[in-house]
């Protein structure tokens, strides 16, 4: 049996629970939630003290010497290459942005195309992809409602019928800006649009956009994959997150990632976000964990998030996964604007590089 004839085969195991198979949830239902996801916090959030010993410390931003190699951040937008029936395309358009093409759909994760975002300085580098180049949005999937995974401007774009999956608690802040086909799940839910299928998994990580509505939201991240058609992939959009134990339990629940997309930045200082950001060194073991075939780096050179320099974050990931002995072939490090298409029928190959 092949490798690949083994991954079809454990993909229908994991929609299996406890003896009965897992329904996806109705497209755009309207649901009743708690009034707060603090309870699936992994790590208490910093209070006052963390914030008085970060203003103390001057580390939210990298210092001189850590901006010295802005100017060779990789940046290399091309044109979408052309995604076959029977293959998913994936397309790096900067920070946790990805456009996904699988199942003959277009799917924008995190979409965050605005030059700022609240609290932030300017990003650093320009959107891989133009919004004129996209083709036509089919669906959008978010993480969490931090500003730069959830971005007004961006959505305002979008026809109000666009089909949005987001985690619970965050449907009525997206039908206050009108748009009629909203999905919430739970961890471990799903929802199907058009043979694709969205498992909506957890994340060590939290959620606030305004002062009053810590928690009020969940967080975490997505498998994306089309389950009808020949070919196609898993793709695993793990959002923003810290290390920690879900990673096996997704990688035991979702055997057969293809394609691991997980965050480097936004990591110093340790003490502040080592609960909720992954540092490289835990993204290539959080790769190990979820048992995936091949890794793609986000969540960096974009936006000045922490205090790391600038060029770190790659660096050490390729030191990293150098170490561990990974084959250099499925570290998809990819420039922002760059693409890379999966075919399930062969070896991940390189587009247009």
């Amino acid at each position: 049996m092949t490798e690949r004839t083994e991954g079809a085969r454990t993909r229908d195991v994991r929609r299996v629970s406890h003896g009965r198979v897992l329904a996806p949830r109705p497209l755009g239902e309207t649901r009743t939630w708690p009034r707060s996801f603090a309870d699936r916090l992994t790590a208490p959030l910093p209070g006052v003290l963390g914030l008085s010993r970060l203003a103390r410390e001057h580390s939210v931003r990298p210092n001189a010497e850590g901006l010295r190699g802005i100017h060779r951040l990789p940046y290399a937008p091309e044109p979408l290459p052309a995604a076959p029936a029977g293959t998913t395309c994936v397309t790096w358009a900067g920070h946790a942005s990805w456009i996904i093409r699988t199942g003959g759909l277009t799917i924008l994760a995190d979409p965050v195309w605005s030059r700022r975002i609240l609290g932030t300085p300017a990003r650093i580098t320009p959107v891989g992809v133009r919004w004129e180049d996209l083709p036509p949005v089919d669906a959008v999937v978010i993480s969490h409602n931090h500003y730069d995974h959830l971005d007004a401007p961006t959505l305002r774009r979008l026809p109000r019928h666009t089909p949005l999956f987001v985690p619970a608690g965050l449907g009525h802040w997206c039908r206050r800006r009108g748009f009629t086909v909203v999905t919430e799940l739970d961890w471990w839910e799903s929802a199907e649009l058009d043979g694709v299928r969205f498992d909506f998994v957890p994340a060590h990580h939290w959620s606030r956009r305004t002062l009053t509505d810590t928690c009020r939201s969940l967080w975490g991240g997505w498998v994306v994959e089309a389950t009808t058609g020949p070919g196609g992939g898993r793709i695993y959009f793990a959002g923003d997150t810290g290390y920690g134990h879900w990673f096996t339990e997704i990688g035991r629940r979702h055997p057969g990632i293809d394609l691991a997309l997980l965050p480097i930045g936004a990591y110093e200082p340790r003490w502040w976000l080592a609960d909720v950001h992954t540092d490289p060194e835990e993204a290539v073991q959080a790769y190990e964990d979820l048992g995936a075939h091949a890794m793609a780096p986000m969540h960096w050179a974009t936006f000045l998030l922490s205090a790391e320099p600038v060029l770190e974050p790659l660096t050490r990931l390729r030191t990293a996964w150098q170490r561990a002995g990974h084959p250099r072939e499925r570290l998809w490090d990819l420039p922002i604007g760059g693409s890379r298409l999966l075919d399930t029928a062969d070896e991940p190959r390189p587009v247009g590089r």
